[in-house]
């Protein structure tokens, strides 16, 4: 592959980003801000394509309210990770520093004093700390304004979300070659996740195996327990696809045949998971998902075993706004991506999850997961 041809899949058009930018000017300046500081991570990589990352030294991507040319500041050490950026064809600021200089001067005297900043939340207290100081006034979190962005999935994002979604359902669809009775969990998420990465990911972002009573903790990764007849297995697995964006998707299985009383709890759990799934259309409330999948598991006297919330939202990282949880009175808006995934948890004994990733349309929501929901049996043999 040559390099022009890595660098398009890495990352999106440069338009893309140039109305990114724009918007978030824009909502800096509703919000009262005069600029926002990004440092390395995903929103960095959301408004410019860039993966660059340096903890030592300051990386700040300064976008002005106001709608003039953003800047980058970057260590002349790191100038070429900026390359395969759009930085340069957005006809952006660059300046770069040397040891010795202070980047929290050059920001500072980037903005008017006392200026009304904010950050994003993965910039670290080594930055955040000496930047609220020269600033003379403490910068506040850039959420609220991001997350308009980010919770809005344009049509380059959909498509890229869909790519995630069919490449981890081919994952799931080979779980009969992994998943055998006498492997270790261990054993089973090596080659799941080199599954993952030959059906297109860039790399496994998690993977949970959950055998037996292990599928009791939701948040589970893997051990040496080897995996028995009769087991159910929770199988959570996700990473991201080129430019970034990821899949998550959870299905169980029992090796063997269930028993009827598991079954029958599946059951059910399957159909609170649809409920809420049904539920999804722009207008309605995240609470209210919540609330469609919880009811119906109450309703059934399986509430207590529902430990979590029901869904997260998705794209750049696996865990992002919004979040599908009680008291979240947010409305749901077309273009809105997230997972939907009620658990059982039955401490000591098992567990199972059921996850899917929709995304909200005019009228409700189309899942980019296609697996089975029902619990899959696995032959023991």
């Amino acid at each position: 592959m040559s390099s022009d041809s890595q660098q398009s899949a890495a990352r999106f058009p440069s338009e893309i980003y140039s109305s990114r930018l724009a918007r978030a000017a824009e909502y800096a300046g509703q919000a009262g801000l005069d600029a926002l500081l990004i440092s390395p991570g995903p929103d960095l990589r959301y408004l410019v394509g860039s993966q660059a990352s340096s903890f030592e030294r300051l990386i700040c991507l300064v976008v002005p309210a106001d709608g003039s040319t953003p800047t980058v500041l970057v260590p002349r050490l790191e100038l070429a990770a900026l390359q395969p950026s759009a930085v340069t064809e957005l006809g952006l600021r660059v300046t770069d520093w040397v040891d010795g200089v202070s980047p929290y001067d050059i920001v500072a005297d980037m903005l008017p004093s006392e200026a009304a900043t904010a950050v994003d939340d993965a910039m670290p207290a080594l930055h955040f700390v000496p930047l609220a100081d020269k600033l003379g006034r403490t910068p506040i979190l850039a959420t609220e304004v991001l997350r308009r962005l980010r919770m809005l999935k344009d049509d380059s994002e959909i498509a890229a979300l869909r790519r995630a979604g069919q490449a981890i359902d081919r994952v799931h669809a080979r779980m009969g070659e992994f998943l055998k009775v006498g492997r270790t969990e261990a054993a089973v998420a090596a080659d799941i996740g080199d599954a993952i990465v030959a059906e297109g990911h860039t790399e496994a972002a998690f993977i949970i195996v959950g055998s037996g009573p292990h599928g009791a903790d939701p948040h589970h990764e893997v051990s040496d327990r080897v995996i028995e007849v009769g087991d159910v297995v929770v199988i959570d697995i996700g990473g991201p696809v080129d430019p970034g964006y990821n899949s998550d998707s959870t299905r169980t299985y029992v090796l063997g045949e269930p028993s009827s009383e598991i079954a029958a709890q599946y059951a059910v759990l399957e159909r609170a998971q649809q409920a809420a799934v049904d539920a999804v259309a722009p207008g309605v409330t995240a609470e209210a998902i919540d609330a469609a999948a919880r009811d119906i598991l109450v309703a059934e006297g399986l509430g207590e075993a529902f430990l979590h919330r029901t869904g997260h939202g998705i794209g750049l990282s696996v865990h992002e706004e919004p979040y599908i949880v009680a008291g979240n009175d947010i409305e749901l808006v077309d273009g809105m991506a997230f997972s939907i995934e009620p658990g059982i948890y039955f401490r000591g004994h098992w567990g199972a999850r059921i996850e899917d990733i929709v995304i909200v349309t005019a009228d409700g929501c189309e899942s980019v997961n296609q697996r089975p929901h029902g619990l899959v049996s696995l032959p023991i043999d």
